[in-house]
C-alpha cells in the first residue's frame, strides 16, 4: 500500500488521517488575526495550518479585475472591488516567514498553496513539508512540472476534473520527479449540496490510482469529512475561521472552533474503529464469552444413572460451562452422580 510521509505523519489509505485547517484567505491581511487562528486550530488538534500564496499579478488578469468592481453583498463577503480585496488580503513574503515561524512555535505545521513558480519557490524557502496543489491548477501544466521537480511531497486536489484530466496530471508530475503524490477528492462548490459530494469516489480514487486518497471538504459542519474518513480518506482539509460572522470569501463555509475540534478529536476514533477486513475475535471478547454465553444445564433434579434426554437440558448463563450445541451429543448419556436443578453438566458427570 503506497504511503507518504507529510510532515512528522506517515499517511496511506485508512490511516489516521492528517488534518489541515484551510485558513486561507480568512485572516483577512491582519496579522494578529492570522496569528490567533492558527494558536486556535493548533488547540483544536489538527497537524497543519494552510495559507494560499498568490500576489494581486499571479492570479487574477486585469480584464477579471475589471469586470469584478462592485458586489451586491458588499456587507458580507466584500468591502470593494475585487482587486482591493486580493490587495489587501495576500500575504508578502515577510508574512509567510512570518506565519512559519509562529506555526513552529506553537507545533503545528506550515503550509501553503502556491499559484506560480516565484510562490512555489518562496514556500520551497519556507521548507513546507509537502506542496498542496488547488483544484483549478490540475491542467496548469507549467506549474505542475515546476513543483513537482522541487522533491516535496505534493497533494493534488482534483475538484472539477474528470479522470483523464486528473491521469494526465499525475503522469505530468511523475515524469518531472514527483514520486510522493497524494490526491484529494473535492467538489468546488462553497457549500456543495449533500447530493453532489459523492464521497464513493474517495475509493474509486484509491482503486484507479493507487495512490493515498483524502478529502478537501466545502459542506457545513462535520458529518461530511468524518463520514470520509470510514472510507479510508487519510488527509482531511477543511476551512477553518475563529468567526463565521467576518467579513470575507470563506468565514461562512469555515469550521469554527468547536467544529474543528470535534473533527479532530472523531476523525482518529473512526479510523481506529475501522480495524480490520477479516473477522476477529478479541482476547476482551473471549473473556465475555464465560459471562454472556450460555452453558447446559438441568431442568430438574435427575439421580445417578439416569440416562439424559433433550427435554431433560437447556442453556443458561454462565458460559464457563458446555455449550448449548452439545445437547444432541449429551442426550442418551448416563449421570455419573446426581445433579440438582439448574446444575451445570461437565464432561466429568457423566459416562
Amino acid at each position: 500500500m503506497k504511503e507518504i510521509l507529510l510532515g512528522s505523519k506517515t499517511v496511506r489509505n485508512f490511516s489516521t488521517p492528517y488534518i489541515i485547517a484551510e485558513i486561507g484567505a480568512n485572516h483577512n491581511g491582519d496579522m494578529s488575526l492570522a496569528r490567533q487562528m492558527i494558536q486556535s486550530a493548533a488547540a483544536c488538534g489538527v497537524d497543519g495550518v494552510k495559507f494560499q500564496s498568490w500576489t494581486p499579478t499571479s492570479l487574477v488578469s486585469e480584464e477579471e479585475y475589471a469586470r469584478n468592481q462592485s458586489y451586491s453583498d458588499s456587507q458580507k463577503k466584500h468591502f470593494g472591488s475585487l482587486k482591493e480585496m486580493v490587495e489587501r488580503y495576500f500575504l508578502r513574503p515577510e508574512q509567510h516567514h512570518e506565519l512559519r515561524a509562529y506555526c513552529q512555535d506553537v507545533g503545528v505545521d506550515f503550509l501553503s498553496t502556491p499559484f506560480s513558480e516565484g510562490e512555489a519557490d518562496l514556500l520551497d524557502e519556507c521548507k513546507v513539508p509537502f506542496f498542496k496543489i488547488a483544484s483549478m491548477d490540475i491542467n496548469n501544466w507549467q506549474l505542475l512540472t515546476y513543483v513537482a521537480k522541487l522533491s516535496r511531497p505534493v497533494v493534488l486536489s482534483t475538484g472539477m476534473a474528470r479522470l483523464g484530466e486528473i491521469d494526465r496530471a499525475l503522469e505530468l508530475m511523475v515524469q518531472s520527479g514527483a514520486s510522493d503524490i497524494a490526491l484529494l477528492h473535492c467538489i468546488s462548490i462553497y457549500p456543495p449540496a449533500d447530493a453532489d459530494i459523492h464521497l464513493r469516489n474517495i475509493t474509486m480514487l484509491q482503486q484507479t490510482f493507487g495512490l493515498p486518497v483524502g478529502f478537501s471538504d466545502h459542506s457545513m459542519g462535520f458529518s461530511v469529512p468524518l463520514a470520509s474518513v470510514a472510507l479510508g480518506a487519510c488527509i482531511i482539509e477543511k476551512h477553518f475561521t475563529t468567526d463565521k460572522s467576518l467579513p470575507g470569501w470563506d468565514h461562512e463555509i469555515s469550521a469554527d472552533p468547536s467544529e474543528m475540534a470535534i473533527l479532530c478529536a472523531e476523525a482518529p476514533r473512526i479510523s481506529a474503529a475501522l480495524g480490520q477486513y477479516h473477522r476477529t475475535v478479541s482476547a476482551a471478547e473471549e473473556q465475555k464469552k464465560k459471562q454472556f454465553r450460555r452453558s447446559i444445564v438441568v431442568c430438574t433434579d435427575v439421580p445417578a444413572g439416569h440416562v439424559l434426554k433433550e427435554r431433560d437440558l437447556t442453556s443458561k448463563r454462565p458460559g464457563a460451562g458446555l455449550s448449548p450445541d452439545l445437547i444432541p451429543v449429551l442426550a442418551g448419556r448416563e449421570l455419573r452422580r446426581p445433579l440438582q436443578a439448574d446444575s451445570l453438566i461437565s464432561w466429568e458427570d457423566i459416562r
